[in-house]
């Protein structure tokens, strides 16, 4: 009378602000004892608050059975409630789910289409294999109720129903079918058959080809929207299988496509046409492209028209599907695609990439490039602006942050974030992959190249650490070279591959090692090198020292580094280019053996020495070996010169044939050059070489008495001093002048297109372009110098000129006669109106070398392949094969055959008589199989009674678990052989022997007992 409703439920809870949670438990409390009501209302009212209850997270599984009660309720009021309490709780594992099944069935069964519509709706949150077998047999009558909803409904509960029992599916098949031909059948009803058959196409398409003039003309008559989407992606399944239905397809969507102006059917128009295989291969070529034409220019419009995101998103989507079949559609609409990778959305930014990098093309490549390392430059800058405030903040006053924090504000109001890291080691990836695709071969300005090369290790991200576990579970830390390993690796290869470049990659080496140099020489606590594309360039460096333009700079500079890599692997290859860097230092056989050369060839391998000592205690094995060599080398080169006396006036002495010969011959020899990816496979092992086989026996205790070696600190001295702290005017490989300019305003470009290489690169490498410009165009007289300068001052006709004539010569005195050709004619006339074309002069070629390989190795660039080939496609549609949305395996629907005259035992019909009448013929046989077992028993007691057992018989029974027989003492006789035999339990009968006499008590019988039982037992016969 007094008990809480729903509403009062909510408002207490809202009233109750704070002490929520004390209030639920009284409130539960409350409905644990109403459920309990014999009363429905109460019991109903306990049910609705206890739903609500399980929303916000609390359990109500423990009154599934008061569940239940309430779907039972004969009013209609009380037994939607309990429904809706069984689909919010009730699972697959709920024990009182199989006393429900009568009731759905009752339920099922009702003539009020209210009442049906309760279970068919409760079905799909529920069922089981067990109960969808159960309740099929109600549900298919359904499909041709009166009502269009029940129809609807019975529908999609059929689908969800052949999910756990694939079976349905065949019984249900042709009914469903019925419904989808009838022309006269509610629309609401075609459209869930519709979303049935398309989620089933894509499993089996074949069953359902023949389905498609029905479907098409639902397509071209049917004015619903979401129908046409469904039937547009069932379409996409089945033209693979019938080709002829791409030239019927075609009018259809073409007019949808131009005519409809929701932008979801537009989408699913075109995504369908893509998947299809319309824009793939085909007799007719024109309507191809017409619809490729019309598909990409709508896209454009999704793209360019609003401002909506998700349009972007799914629109560069589609051009990522296109550009397979026709790049050069989507290479037309670059501008907006480029707008994209400047988008805010970042994974607008890297759909864009994706398709960027499907596009790219010798015509396109410097323009996309530029762009995305404009976006590079411009995150690094915003990064080392933060890092500035923050090493300024501490310094400023509490009463100064609120406005230094404006001010910050302020300032980054006209600059772009940061990018996340992520997002810069995959745009820097993606340069390098479209750079270097197919062995460059749309690169044309190798020299841009390594410019861009030499800007992108500076941009690069520092590489993080990772833990080394060694053998002894010794950790070491050292510093994983990650993308800008990758950067130097291809400026490596370009060496390598380019030997017309090779000197301009030697450049760009001595400007990477150099500026590692400075970094670490102005902080004042000893700085690691920590950049990855050390390695290539130190590779590089040692193996072309010959074309560095200053090789003891470089030599010292990497002296300076050994002691701050942390990389081992870095180490090693560092410590190798030191040595060849030495050894053409050192290794000019044509130079005089002077006394000044004699000391600075004693004092530089004295610095190499002492650099190289710690390192020959390093735990990695690799750099310890080198470490060693080398330095005993030295040292026996050092004696060497020691001992050798330097040239004199009189006397003429060769340098010591260990430093011109001996040192330099290890490394020359053959020129490496590349090895395609995968041609290490082909080389076959020699015989008798065991990989297995440990290089030393005694390897484990070696390492662990290197590990307990404490490695000394290194520290400044003389040598670091000597050489590091020379004097700036001195070194060639100095800081230019326009590194000292502070804060020197970049030059921003006022072109629409593209601007220019300032807003890319850093002002020495747009210096040193520069100035390579003007002296590689300083004789070009269609070259126009800048304002100031005089191009026929520099030019060496001007030169020849002043000799010959002397210091009075002033050319430009020289009158100018104006010469006018229009009225010559000397070939007929028709020739003086031409006017001559100025053709562009032709690009410098350069041989790209190609890898060397084996027999059977792969190719060493693999080509381009977008995201959503048909091998992705293929695996993703293998991935959803295995789950469906309903987070129910569906996979086995795809060897359903629906075809009900097939032979085979899949393509037999569903009857629900004959599966009764074989449930029955099943539990015969299972009695005939219990009679055979007792049978076996009776033989087995024939045996034993052979063998002593009584002549009257023993009594046979099904075990049971045993328990201690009562024996009293007038129910106990005396056998013939002298052994008693027990009184039987209540619920067997007495044993009569043939002939119908009851055996005296002395002759070992049973006393027979009047009660009656369940179960009659019966007698063996002796």
């Amino acid at each position: 009378m007094f008990e809480k409703s729903l509403y009062d439920l909510i408002r207490g809870l809202r009233n109750h602000k704070g002490n929520e949670k004390e209030y639920i438990q009284n409130c539960l409390k409350e409905c644990r004892s109403e459920i309990r009501n014999q009363d429905m209302d109460v019991k109903a009212t306990a049910l609705l608050k206890l739903i609500y209850l399980e929303m916000l997270g609390h359990d109500m599984s423990w009154a599934s059975f008061h569940v239940l009660e309430v779907m039972s309720s004969a009013k209609y009021h009380q037994k939607r409630v309990g429904y809706l309490g069984a689909v919010q709780s009730f699972r697959p594992d709920t024990e009182v789910l199989m006393l429900a099944t009568n009731l759905l069935k009752k339920d099922l069964s009702a003539t009020a289409p209210t009442i049906i519509s309760l279970p068919i709706g409760a079905l799909p949150h529920i069922i089981t294999p067990s109960l969808a077998l159960s309740v099929l047999a109600d549900l298919l009558p359904r499909l041709s109720h009166s009502h269009p909803s029940i129809r609807k409904k019975t529908i999609v509960t059929l689908y969800r129903l052949a999910l756990v029992y694939p079976e349905t599916l065949r019984a249900a098949w042709p009914k469903i079918k019925e419904r989808l031909m009838d022309k006269n059948e509610d629309p609401s009803v075609t459209a869930a058959i519709i979303n049935v058959v398309c989620e089933l196409g894509w499993r089996r398409p074949s069953d359902f080809l023949p389905l498609a003039p029905r479907l098409f003309e639902l397509l071209v008559e049917g004015n619903n929207n979401w129908m046409a989407i469904k039937l547009i992606k069932l379409f996409a399944t089945l033209t693979p299988l019938e080709p002829r239905l791409v030239r019927k397809l075609l009018p259809p969507l073409t007019d949808l496509i131009r005519t409809t102006p929701a932008m979801s059917l537009l989408y699913e128009c075109i995504n369908g046409i893509i998947q299809g295989g319309i824009l793939g291969d085909g007799e007719d070529f024109s309507a191809r492209e017409e619809i490729a034409s019309l598909c990409v220019s709508k896209l454009r419009g999704m793209i360019s028209v609003g401002g909506d995101p998700n349009l972007k998103y799914v629109a560069l989507l589609a051009f990522n599907k296109i550009v397979v079949t026709h790049p050069f559609l989507v290479a037309q609409q670059e501008d907006v695609i480029l707008e994209c990778i400047d988008s805010e959305d970042i994974t607008i930014r890297i759909k864009a990439l994706d398709l960027v990098q499907g596009m790219v093309s010798s015509e396109n490549l410097l323009s996309i490039v530029s762009r995305l390392m404009r976006q590079l430059k411009a995150s690094s800058s915003a990064l080392e602006q933060q890092s500035d405030h923050r090493k300024s903040d501490p310094e400023t006053d509490s009463s100064d942050e609120t406005s230094a924090a404006a001010g910050r504000k302020e300032r980054s109001k006209d600059k772009p974030p940061p990018l996340p890291e992520d997002y810069t080691v995959d745009v820097i990836g993606r340069i390098l992959h479209m750079c270097s695709h197919d062995n460059y071969a749309s690169l044309l300005d190798f020299d841009w190249y390594l410019d861009v090369l030499t800007q992108l290790v500076r941009i690069a991200p520092a590489p993080r650490t990772r833990d080394l576990d060694t053998e002894n579970s010794t950790q070491a830390k050292y510093l994983v070279a990650d993308i800008s390993e990758r950067v130097g690796n291809e400026i490596r290869n370009v060496a390598v591959k380019v030997e017309a470049v090779r000197p301009a990659a030697l450049q760009a080496a001595e400007l990477i090692i150099t500026r590692l140099f400075r970094v670490t020489s102005e902080s004042a606590t000893s700085h690691p090198a920590i950049s990855g594309a050390l390695k290539p360039i130190a590779y590089i460096a040692g193996e072309y020292a010959f074309q560095l333009s200053s090789p003891d700079d470089t030599l010292n500079h990497l002296l300076h580094l050994l002691p701050r890599i942390q990389n081992p692997e870095i180490l090693a290859t560092c410590l190798q280019t030191v040595i060849k860097l030495f050894a053409f230092v050192a290794g000019d056989d044509r130079a005089p053996w002077t006394a000044e050369r004699k000391s600075s060839m004693s004092l530089l391998m004295a610095r190499v020495v002492h650099v190289l000592e710690p390192l020959a205690l390093h735990p990695y094995l690799e750099v310890q070996e080198r470490a060693v060599e080398f330095i005993e080398l030295l040292k026996l080169t050092a004696e060497a010169a020691s001992g050798q006396t330097p040239t004199t006036d009189d006397i003429h002495q060769d340098p010591p044939l260990l430093l011109t010969q001996a040192i330099p011959s290890m490394f020359n020899g053959w020129q490496l050059k590349s090895v395609s990816y995968g041609a290490q496979k082909n080389v076959p092992m020699p015989e008798g070489l065991d990989l297995d086989e440990p290089i030393h026996p005694n390897l484990g205790s070696l390492l662990s008495q290197a590990d307990s070696l404490m490695l000394p600190i290194q520290e400044d001295d003389e040598f670091d001093a000597y050489y590091n702290n020379k004097p700036p005017a001195t070194s060639i490989s100095s800081e230019p002048a326009i590194l000292r300019l502070a804060d020197t305003p970049e030059e921003v470009s006022g072109s629409y297109q593209q601007a220019g290489e300032e807003s890319y690169l850093d002002p020495d490498i747009v210096a040193r372009r520069k100035a390579e410009r003007m002296e590689r165009n300083r004789d070009d007289p269609f070259y126009i110098l800048e304002s100031g300068r005089s191009g026929g001052t520099s030019t060496p006709i001007h030169n020849i000129l002043q000799r010959e004539n002397g210091p009075d010569l002033d050319i430009d005195a020289i009158p100018i006669m104006k010469l006018d050709l229009a009225d010559v004619d000397t070939n007929g006339g028709s020739s003086s109106k031409q006017q001559p074309t100025s053709r562009p002069k032709p690009r410098q070629k350069v041989v790209v070398a190609a890898d060397e390989s084996l027999g059977g190795s792969g190719l060493s660039t693999p080509r381009y392949e977008s995201e959503n080939n048909s091998d992705n496609l293929a695996k993703s549609r293998a991935k959803k094969l295995k789950q469906s949305l309903l987070q129910v395996d569906s996979s086995h629907l795809n060897t359903l055959d629906l075809d009900a005259s097939s032979n085979s035992h899949l393509g037999a019909a569903y009857d629900p008589e004959k599966q009764q009448q074989d449930e029955a013929e099943m539990a015969q046989a299972m009695k005939e199989v219990q009679r055979l077992r007792l049978e076996m028993q009776r033989a087995k007691e024939r045996i034993h009674v052979a063998q002593g057992v009584p002549a009257e018989g023993i009594v046979v029974k099904r075990k049971k678990p045993k328990k201690p027989a009562k024996v009293e003492g007038d129910e106990v006789g005396e056998a013939a052989g002298g052994e008693a035999v027990t009184k039987v339990k209540k619920k067997k009968k007495a044993v009569v022997p043939e002939g119908g006499e009851a055996p005296a008590e002395g002759e070992g019988a049973v006393k027979a007992k009047k009660k009656k039982v369940k179960k009659m037992a019966e007698i063996v016969d002796s």
